[in-house]
């Protein structure tokens, strides 16, 4: 377990072909949210998709067969490539241990950022919100009323772009933009469904605002096993018109 691994130890790794949550616990809601942020914060090739839809999500992953749990929450914008209809993730927090960023960030693309994280439940009443420097800048409340077998709507697969940026610090890559596609199964052992509200906060480092909230589809609460399956590299950006687009997994304004 040193530096350098041993060859058992990375045949034992990359035989980990997808990564399992077991019992996880999520409060998620959908909402309708203004058309024109949604195609103003899109990367090109994504496009919008005919529902001007935002996702986010509060979970808790209690454990993992990578190691520890942790909690994460995030905020999706509905899109489509090539007639695929998914979503876009712009911000996806994290609070647990440090390596749980590289799994998702270096090797997906999420756009992933420590955070504190909190996801409680009493009775039929459910609250998530996250809070970064100081702001809590998005906070959901959910009442649950409906138990169902499963989700209504499948909300489809994420697309993410996966990038280094060039080492000389001047503005580009070193390499591609990659577009991912990435999915996600879930074997549900308990899913509800309910009306809720979200609340946020601006905040220059977490923008959640920018996707504000015109009225709730609905909100879900669910506990089940989840599976993150491998990604696929759809397509590339290019790299003079996504650099805009590339700064969501740092802050800003410290700049001297």
């Amino acid at each position: 377990m040193g530096f350098v691994k041993t060859q058992e130890e990375i045949d034992h790794y990359f035989s980990l072909g997808v990564r399992q949550f077991p019992d996880s616990e999520m409060l998620g809601m959908m909402y309708q949210t203004d058309p024109e942020a949604i195609k103003r914060l899109l990367p090109p090739p994504l496009e919008p998709a005919a529902e001007p839809w935002a996702l986010t999500y509060f979970c808790q992953f209690k454990d993992t067969n990578l190691g520890p749990g942790y909690r994460e929450t995030a905020l999706f914008i509905r899109c489509q490539y090539k007639g695929e209809v998914g979503n876009y993730c712009l911000s996806m927090p994290l609070d647990g241990h440090d390596d749980r960023v590289f799994n998702g960030r270096e090797i997906y693309g999420f756009p992933k950022k420590t955070a504190s994280i909190t996801l409680k439940r009493d009775g039929k009443i459910a609250e998530g919100w996250v809070e970064r420097r100081g702001v809590k800048f998005a906070h959901v409340k959910a009442e649950l009323m409906t138990k169902m077998d499963q989700p209504p709507l499948k909300t489809g697969p994420s697309f993410l772009f996966k990038f280094l940026p060039r080492a000389d610090l001047k503005p580009g890559f070193a390499g591609k933009v990659e577009l991912v596609r990435q999915r996600t199964e879930i074997a549900y052992k308990c899913f509800e469904m309910g009306s809720g509200s979200i609340e946020f906060q601006d905040s220059p480092f977490d923008p959640w605002s920018e996707v504000p909230c015109k009225s709730v589809i609905g909100c879900y609460y669910f506990t089940g096993d989840t599976t993150m399956l491998p990604g696929d590299v759809v397509g590339e950006a290019d790299p003079d018109a996504f650099l805009p687009y590339s700064f969501s997994r740092t802050d800003w304004g410290y700049e001297k």
